[in-house]
This record gives C-alpha cells, structure tokens and sequence, in this order.
C-alpha cells in the first residue's frame, strides 16, 4: 500500500535522454481512459533513473509505468473536479529543476550540449509533464485531506505490534538554542560595498554580467550559472530584492542595495505577468575579530541574565536569536522525520555533530556558555544552547512515543484510504497495457481492472 504514498510524494522527475529516444519507435504502451503514455515517456524516466547513477535494470520500467498509470489516473479525476495548478507555480517548479540539473551537469553549457537543445527549448518540452505532476499530487491531497485520526484508533495500531517487533527508538534530545551573528559598523561593511560597486560600473562599462557573475558572485546557488536565478515572484526573494526586481525593466540593473545575505547588484532578464527572471552578483561582508568581539560580549550578558534567571530563555529567543525558525518558538529546534511531521525532539545521530558533543554532556535544565560556531555559508556567530530534556534509547510505547504512533496510524490510514480510492477508479475505468509489460508483477492489479 505504500507504493502509492511513495508515487504521490516522490514522482519522477522528467528529464531526457535524447540518444535513448532515438534508438526507440515510439508507440502506445498504456492507455487510460483518456490518457496515453508512450515508449517515449517510458524511456525518458527510465533514462533520469540511470542518470542518477543506478545500474541497468530493465525491471525497474515495470514500475515506472505503474507509477506514470497512478498518476494518469489522479489527472484524469482533477479535470472531472476542476483541480488546477497556477502557471506560476508550474514555472517555479520548472525553473527549480533546471537549476538543479545545471548543477548537476556541471553548467548550462555542459547540460545543452549534453541535451542537443537549448535550455529554453528543454523547459518548454518539460513543461506539460512537470505540470501534470502537480496536477497530480494536488489531486492526491484532496482525496486523502479528510483522513483524520482519533486516539482509540492510535491506541489500536500500536497494540497491532507484536511485542518483540516494536521499534527502537534512539536517544533523543529537545534543545533549545539562540543565535546571535556579529552586526557589522558602517566603516566595516565600506570595503564590501566599494567591491561591488566596481563590478556594478565595470557591468555598466560594457563588461558581460554574467562573467563577472562567474568570477566574482559569492552566492554558491547562482554563481556559476552567471548570477541567473530564474523566474520567481514577488514572494519567493527577501523583500528588498523583490522591491529592486520588480520595479526595473528587462536590461536595466540596480544600484547596489543590501538584504540579510550582503551586497547585491541585479539585472533584470525577463517579465512575465508577475514573475521576472533576473541574475545578481552578491558580495558577503566579512566578519572582523572586533565584529565578533562585540557579540560575544552581548551573548555573554544575555547567558548571565538567563543563569541568574532574570530572563526566561524563551523570552530571550524571541528578543535576541538570528535564527528565524525557532525565534518565535521558544528558540525549540524543530525536526521534521518526514513530509507531514514536525517536532522538537531530535535523534541523536540526527543532530549537527558539533552541537551533540555540547549537549551529551550538559543537564536537562541547562544551558551552555556561548559557543563559537560557523554556518553552513561560513558565517561565524555564537550559539547559546539549552537542553530542556533528554529522552533515553528505549522500545517505542504510548507514553513516550504517542505522537510517533499517531504519525504512523494516521500513514497506514491514509495509504488504505488511497488504495481502495485507487481500486475503485481501476476498475471504473478502461485500462490496456501493451503485451510486452505481461510479465510485471507491479502491473497486474491494472491490466486485472482493465480484464473486469
């Protein structure tokens, strides 16, 4: 039954492969109601799934097309109940895949060469498929938005388990942290600033922004795309980069202007209706020891004041911390172990290595001394960490692990609901699968609904 929660979450990204195409006749090899798939469609998820590195297995396009068949099926029942998707949601998706393909192959260059085609060309095959993904996937969430679960119903999936099958659950850890970076002067972030506004008159000298992007942009997102970001709305960017994007026509370039991340100039590419695709270069300013002086004094008074207790760690997260996720919650780090759930308890292997060897030793209750760090972009800043409590290795039970097991009642109820949703529709609608796919197993539940 988890087949079709694993197809809904994780559909197959369509990209091609066009040498594989090529050495194919194309023909029909599924019809659904409506809807046909092609060997074509079929090779062209088969070609992404070797392109990601696993070995030849003819096998594997057996379930393939059950999955592009669920999801024909859940297009066919949006357009009966009018589920849609917006275009620009569609472009962002689009535009979210193409990047992580051009890094994947190294850089625009090296993905059209690899592809025989332009990028732009590429985006407009991919389109239709990428849309009826999600398509697809909003549909899915319709069908299963009502399924709830009561406490009797937890209280009956756990007591399912044989004893001896429950499961181990880890050490876990709720921490709570505040973070505090270094607030650089004026006379501090000149240097960064008269950096970039070099670029910026170099650009406006003739010199292409897109090499000087390469060269010299400090964003590991875009750089080497030549600071191309892709089309985005007025909500995807920080609100200053929104404000310069958006009031500026395609070639024309912004002044140097400063968000959270640093100093960016950008141009303008693209407008259509409310997206704009743009490309920026982004100069970081550094932190300096007397930067990082001055926080650590500031993290130091605010680890004294919540020692004596004359300021609850909460309240000082939500006044003080940088880290925007847990600020507003009580500074509590959140763990999400799959799509649907979030909590403030973390495995231990879980957590960030350096954090765990802080908090294995410290108390429930306590919260540690200021303690240097750097960010994933290599940001320095101090962290103060609180252990509010520290769950030991043991066999999961309703007690303790109540919200797990509602998690999984509540997966096993949804999967069941989505199955039956899935037969019903099988077997109310016509179906032919193509005589060479006879021998898959993973098929056999469609080609007995098409027999019916």
């Amino acid at each position: 039954m988890k087949k079709f929660l694993v197809m809904a979450s994780g559909l197959i990204c369509l990209f091609l492969n066009t040498q594989a195409q090529k050495k194919n006749i194309d023909k029909v090899v599924a019809v659904l109601g409506n809807n046909i798939i092609l060997l074509s469609d079929l090779n062209q998820q088969y070609a992404q799934f070797l392109n990601q590195g696993n070995p030849d297995d003819p096998k594997i396009k057996c379930m393939i097309l059950q999955q592009m068949l669920a999801q024909k099926l859940l297009k066919q029942q949006a357009e009966i109940d009018s589920v849609m998707v917006d275009d620009s949601q569609v472009d962002e998706e689009v535009e979210k895949r193409m990047r992580y393909q051009i890094q994947k192959a190294g850089g625009q260059e090296r993905l059209e060469q690899f592809l025989n085609r332009s990028v732009l060309q590429y985006k407009d095959e991919i389109r239709p498929d990428i849309k009826e993904q999600l398509i697809s996937n909003k549909m899915q969430q319709k069908i299963t938005q009502d399924v709830s679960i009561t406490p009797l119903e937890v209280k009956k999936y756990f007591e399912s388990y044989k004893k001896d099958s429950l499961p181990d659950i880890p050490t876990e850890f709720e921490i709570g942290e505040i973070v505090m970076y270094p607030k650089l002067t004026k006379a501090e972030k000149q240097k960064f600033y008269d950096k970039i506004d070099a670029i910026r008159l170099r650009v406006k000298s003739g010199e292409d922004f897109a090499f000087l992007a390469k060269s010299y942009s400090e964003d590991p997102g875009s750089a080497a795309e030549g600071g191309d970001l892709g089309f985005f709305d007025r909500h995807a960017m920080v609100k200053e980069f929104t404000a310069q994007a958006f009031k500026l026509k395609p070639g024309e370039m912004s002044p140097v202007f400063e968000t959270e991340h640093g100093f960016h100039i950008l141009q303008v590419i693209e407008r259509r209706g409310e997206q704009v695709q743009a490309r920026h270069i982004l100069v970081r300013p550094q932190t300096t020891p007397a930067s990082l002086d001055r926080i650590k004094l500031k993290a130091d008074t605010i680890y004294k004041n919540i020692f004596d207790k004359k300021l609850p760690f909460s309240t000082a997260a939500s006044e003080y911390s940088d880290n925007k996720e847990s600020q507003y919650n009580g500074g509590m780090l959140l763990y999400a172990d799959n799509v649907t759930a979030r909590t403030t308890f973390i495995p231990a292997d879980k957590l960030d290595p350096k954090v765990f060897l802080i908090v294995d030793t410290m108390k429930v209750g306590e919260i540690s001394k200021p303690v240097l760090f750097t960010d994933q972009s290599g940001k320095d800043g101090y962290k103060i960490l609180y252990l509010k409590a520290k769950i030991p290795p043991h066999k999961g039970n309703l007690e303790q692990d109540y919200a797990k097991f509602k998690e999984r009642a509540q997966e096993d109820k949804t999967n069941k609901y989505l199955s039956d949703w899935f037969e019903k529709r099988r077997n109310n609608t016509y179906i032919r699968i193509d005589e060479d796919y006879d021998q898959c197993d993973e098929l056999k539940i469609w080609t007995q609904a098409s027999k019916k």
